[in-house]
């Protein structure tokens, strides 16, 4: 039976793994609150962590797109052609984005510019959506005092998050813990690359059962000086370690944005998601060995900010 809320003829199933896949994609391209957690735990610079993800997020997209478009070609049953519509329609269409352009533009572009600090663009940001969100009419009184609640409770439950972590890091350095790892992994007969790859499968199987802050903060303390240790790039590895954080939002039995999904599309079941994110599941473990083998994707655009 075909899906209420396909009006066009796609696949249910497929129509939410693609909805679940390019949810990910907000933790990849900068601002990244996971990015700026990796940065204040390993003290790597933030700007230089939002520049790595650039690429590696508009390489997402397109594969992505490449994924929808081999799938389309395999099962032309799930996704039946539409109306086509000309260049000057599309465009027209991005009229209603262009505040959230202004504001991309105005915050990534005074970061890589050197116009202010990652802390100062947060500011510029917040101030820059108020003038939009007035500008517009779209915000009473009463909305912006919401915005402002709203806006101490995330930020106390970051720090939260962070203060956390220092105390775990604490707590793992005066055990030694984290030494004791450290040696064990760097005698394994596996090479740098061959421990790299035993690093992804644990976040990979971790990705499947937890939450991406909790990865985070429990894993970088122990993971980090290793990676250190076999002289990979630290902003590099805070690519490739948000990477393997946002395929456990897809992977069963515990993908966060499956299960938002369900909760909203009710008609769809779990399995039927699940089996529509799977092609996306395929194409983010070759993105994950591309930017292994290729570091360069990720380290050019900081290099050239100097």
């Amino acid at each position: 039976m075909r899906c209420r809320k396909c009006a066009a003829g796609y696949d249910p199933g497929f129509a939410a793994g693609v909805i679940a896949a390019g949810g990910t994609l907000g933790i990849m391209i900068p601002p990244s609150v996971i990015f700026v957690l990796y940065g204040i735990m390993t003290e790597t610079d933030i700007s230089q962590l939002f520049a790595a993800g650039v690429l590696p997020g508009l390489l997402a997209m397109v594969m992505y797109t490449a994924t929808i478009q081999i799938v389309g070609r395999l099962r032309p049953q799930h996704m039946p052609r539409g109306a086509r519509h000309t260049w000057r329609e599309r465009f027209s269409a991005l009229k209603e984005i262009w505040a959230t352009v202004v504001l991309f533009l105005l915050v990534l572009g005074g970061i890589y510019g050197g116009f202010f600090l990652v802390d100062e663009a947060a500011a510029v940001g917040a101030i820059g959506a108020l003038a939009i969100g007035l500008a517009r009419g779209r915000l009473s009184r009463r909305a912006i005092m919401e915005c402002l609640v709203s806006s101490v409770r995330v930020s106390a439950s970051i720090m939260v998050i962070v203060i956390g972590a220092y105390l775990f890091g604490y707590f793992l350095t005066i055990t030694q813990a984290t030494q004791q790892i450290v040696e064990f992994m760097l005698q394994l007969p596996l090479g740098a690359y061959g421990v790299l790859a035993l690093i992804m499968i644990g976040y990979l199987i971790l990705g499947a059962i937890m939450d991406e802050l909790a990865m985070i903060l429990l894993t970088v303390p122990i993971v980090f000086p290793v990676i250190l240790q076999l002289g990979f790039d630290p902003v590099w590895f805070g690519v490739i370690i948000v990477m393997a954080v946002t395929l456990g939002l897809v992977c069963p039995p515990v993908g966060m944005n499956v299960f938002v999904l369900n909760s909203i599309a009710r008609d769809i079941s779990l399995p039927r998601i699940y089996a529509g994110t799977m092609p996306f599941i395929a194409t983010d473990l070759v993105r994950l060995v591309v930017l292994c083998a290729f570091p360069a994707i990720s380290l050019w655009l900081p290099r050239t900010m100097g």
